[in-house]
């Protein structure tokens, strides 16, 4: 290391563009995990591998020399893809050429999104609570969020409270469904409350549909690309990570309008410009077999249904999960004293002590409540969810 005693040599540092961000809680809990030797059920990552056919057609896509840059917009085979599966699932048809782009990954879509369609001072409606990166970039994006909370209890959209919060300044709503972090779903009733809230007015919504396939007891996924209202003011955000059990990989798509898409792609260019080839030529070979996506939410079901009767020999009181890889809790009736403890210090003691990594749903509250409330991820193996449930029957 050098030092230097001139008093010229310094590093200024400028005002923050984000001065109440430190270290996501993701991050946190999962290197605490790590450090303690704890099941890792926070951080939303499956711990199998993927199809080897896909990892197979990577190799094959490098093998035929795709190494260099593929369009902006991504590969026109990978976006011809998800249009034709976007067609059969849920009715819409988006042109390949110009209303889909394919990103690195859900959160660079979002915020893509954002810093296309947010002038200072616009409004952005989240409903609360909501994934960590909404709020960050609408304040990178110079916009002023306004936070709506869904119901109490059920977690649901409460649109008499989303309709109050419209207002001359509303640019957007950002809507999640299958939604991070208590797995509720949209249903088609409320997707015509919705429309019945912004047909009127020039709001555009921001669709995070990244569960898409993760719904379960047999109902459909309501994606805003099934409402043709919704759809013509919609960019609509989903993810291959959490669909083919490749979150590293970092690849997305997002689904607009010719017109928002044009915007979007003014700001993707820049930020991103493309992602890399070869991953998006051997997803859109993988994705010529359905089956794979049409059978992830039987397949995250009978997780779930492991995960759920395990933990229904606790303590811990288990709300509804009707979507995602998330399970929420209430630790409530626990007899330990660590019940409490502030949530975010119960989940530092959970995994220390108990040897089981929590997220705190405080996590995704601006003034980080404290509720008895958990979110745990069960898309991992059969054994890690068995050893996880094994430590939690210990409270």
């Amino acid at each position: 290391m050098t030092t230097s005693s001139d008093p010229t040599v310094r590093t200024p540092v400028p005002p923050s563009r984000l001065p109440q961000v430190g270290t996501t809680i993701f991050t946190v809990m999962s290197a605490l995990a790590q450090q303690v030797g704890a099941v890792n059920l926070g951080q939303g990552f499956p711990d199998f591998d993927p199809d080897p056919a896909l990892a197979q057609a990577v190799g094959a896509a490098m093998a035929a020399g795709h190494h260099q840059y593929p369009p902006m917009a991504g590969v026109p085979a990978l976006r011809e893809a998800i249009a034709r599966k976007v067609a059969t699932l849920y009715g819409r048809a988006y042109d390949p050429i110009n209303e889909i782009t394919v990103t690195a990954g859900a959160t660079q879509a979002i915020l893509t999104a954002l810093l296309a369609l947010v002038q200072p001072g616009d409004e952005i409606i989240v409903l609360e609570p909501c994934y960590d990166s909404y709020v960050p970039g609408i304040e990178l994006a110079g916009g002023t969020v306004v936070r709506v909370p869904l119901t109490d209890g059920s977690l649901r959209p409460d649109f008499d409270r989303l309709a109050a919060a419209l207002t001359a300044r509303t640019r957007a709503i950002i809507v999640n469904t299958p939604h991070n972090p208590s797995g509720t779903v949209w249903r088609a009733d409320d997707l015509q409350r919705l429309w019945n809230v912004v047909a009127d007015t020039d709001v555009l919504l921001i669709g995070d549909e990244v569960y898409e396939h993760m719904v379960y007891d047999g109902q459909p996924h309501a994606s805003l690309a099934t409402h043709p209202g919704l759809a013509a003011r919609s960019l609509i955000v989903s993810s291959f990570g959490k669909t083919y059990h490749v979150t590293g990989w970092k690849v997305g798509y997002c689904l607009a309008p010719a017109p928002l898409m044009a915007e979007f792609r003014k700001v993707h260019q820049f930020n991103v410009f493309t992602v890399n080839t070869p991953m998006q030529h051997a997803l859109a070979a993988y994705m010529a077999d359905p089956a794979p996506y049409l059978g992830l939410a039987a397949f995250y079901q009978a997780k779930r249904d492991r995960f759920r009767a395990g933990l229904a020999g606790t303590r811990l009181r288990l709300l509804p999960c009707e979507g995602t890889y998330f399970q929420c809790v209430d630790y409530g009736a626990l007899a330990v004293p660590e019940r409490h403890l502030p949530v975010a210090e119960f989940c530092q003691w959970l995994t220390r002590e108990v040897g089981v990594a929590a997220i705190p749903l405080s996590a995704f509250y601006g003034d980080g409540r404290n509720q008895q409330l958990v979110r745990l991820c069960f898309a991992k193996r059969d054994a890690t969810l068995d050893e996880a449930l094994q430590r939690l029957a210990r409270l």
